[in-house]
């Protein structure tokens, strides 16, 4: 199990590091009418501005949510298609937790409040698009890095 949780920390933050590369590139509307990077956005749920607040903060949770999945389905992982499929529903899962649930109420808003005000639509299409990104790669990273794992052991 032990390994289970490290193998998912390690493929968490290989999917978080993409994931935070696709955020680093959206922003999204102010209630002032303006844009803010969406680094910055995840930084406010630390009471930060910064997008370096940002990245730790989003990779610390892709740490946690990897060594999460290495715990709950690290032994149900035994293809590339499993992994893949189950990290995918897991990051759609995650995507409706964390991006629609979790993140508004810390930044003060409603639960759902992304899909509900219009202006914000595009961002959570965004947002589930990423988390499902993340997912698969959290899915196949966790696959293939115990496949790897398991041959240097064979190997030793």
């Amino acid at each position: 199990m032990r390994s289970d949780i490290h193998t998912g920390i390690m493929a968490g933050l290989l999917g978080g590091f993409v994931f935070g590369a696709m955020m680093q590139m959206m922003s999204a509307p102010t209630p002032e009418g303006g844009q803010m990077p969406m680094m910055a956005m995840v930084a406010m749920v630390v009471r930060s501005d910064g997008a370096f607040a940002g990245w730790l903060y989003h990779l610390f949770n892709s740490a946690v949510i990897g060594a999460l999945f290495g715990w709950m389905l690290g032994g149900r992982l035994q293809t590339l298609y499993a992994g893949l499929g189950w990290g995918a529903l897991y990051g759609i899962v995650w995507w409706i937790l964390g991006a629609l649930i979790l993140m508004p109420a810390f930044l003060g808003m409603a639960p759902f409040a992304p899909l509900l005000m219009e202006p914000m639509r595009p961002v959570a299409m965004g947002s589930l698009i990423g988390h499902l990104i993340y997912g698969i790669i959290l899915g196949g990273g966790f696959v293939m890095l115990n496949r790897s794992m398991t041959c240097a052991v064979r190997n030793a």
